[in-house]
């Protein structure tokens, strides 16, 4: 186990590979581990970081931190720690939403953004998290038997303060992720799945709707994991985006990609 201080808090993180360095930023269950599969993928070329949030995983809980905006001041005090001063990031639900905002209030340092299953406004996420208040396992508590189970989740899921999920999501309920999106100026890849009771995929009109530098993309079959559900097919769009981010039409997954022309 990898860890590091930061502002007398210890924070959890595991790094794989060498190269140019990516960013894994994990959901409101879980913990940095389900990106394993992905970080090793990603290894032969990249350098692939995953931290554990304040309140999840090995990190510390530290309640004062207990928000989207505690959470980008941890991201930046990780980046400069690792000496990272740009990246590509990659964030799932809570992380999507925090890797937004990062985007949004350090435009120099985040080369091009990929949310996954991220909500764009508080009323896109599930009465079973967004009215969570508290259980000793949130990922049992919240996802039921609605959707499929992971061992990486749900050992990990135990550690987390419930708390970090409560306040973390009562930031997030009063936005609009749209906008934020929307004002950058890199290449976003907004990654959906269809059958996701967690988080609901955008309608269409605001799909077709999004500005020229967001693009989206269904998995159809996927529910709140597509990176461990079509694990394969999620880590060759990922390639595909970091490494055509400025020529969409090389993608190879194109017949499959909701691109609009402008």
């Amino acid at each position: 186990m990898s860890a590091i201080i930061l502002e007398s808090s210890l924070v959890h993180y595991e790094a794989l590979g060498r190269g140019k360095p990516l960013l894994f930023l994990h959901d409101w269950l879980g913990s940095w581990r389900y990106w394993v599969p992905t970080m090793v993928d990603m290894s032969s070329s990249f350098r692939a970081y995953a931290l554990d949030f304040w309140g999840f995983g090995d990190s510390d809980k530290v309640v004062t931190r207990y928000s989207i905006a505690g959470y980008v001041g941890q991201v930046e005090l990780f980046m400069d720690q690792m000496g990272i001063n740009s990246v590509p990031i990659i964030g799932h639900g809570l992380g999507g939403v925090v890797g937004a905002h990062f985007a949004q209030v350090h435009p120099e340092r985040v080369e091009q953004l990929l949310t996954v299953c991220t909500p764009l406004a508080g009323g896109d996420i599930a009465r079973s998290l967004s009215g969570y208040t508290g259980g000793e396992n949130p990922a049992k508590v919240i996802l039921g038997r609605r959707l499929k189970t992971y061992e990486e989740v749900d050992i990990e899921a135990g550690k987390t303060d419930a708390n970090a999920v409560v306040q973390s999501v009562k930031s997030m309920l009063g936005q609009n992720l749209l906008d934020v999106l929307e004002s950058l100026d890199i290449p976003v890849l907004m990654v959906c799945g269809r059958e996701d009771p967690i988080i609901q995929v955008p309608a269409d009109d605001v799909l077709e709707d999004l500005d020229y530098n967001v693009y989206p993309f269904i998995f159809e079959t996927a529910q709140h994991y597509p990176m461990l559900e079509e694990t394969s097919k999620f880590n060759r769009l990922l390639r595909d985006f970091l490494v055509h981010k400025d020529n969409w039409d090389e993608i190879e997954v194109k017949e499959e990609w909701k691109r609009r022309m402008r």
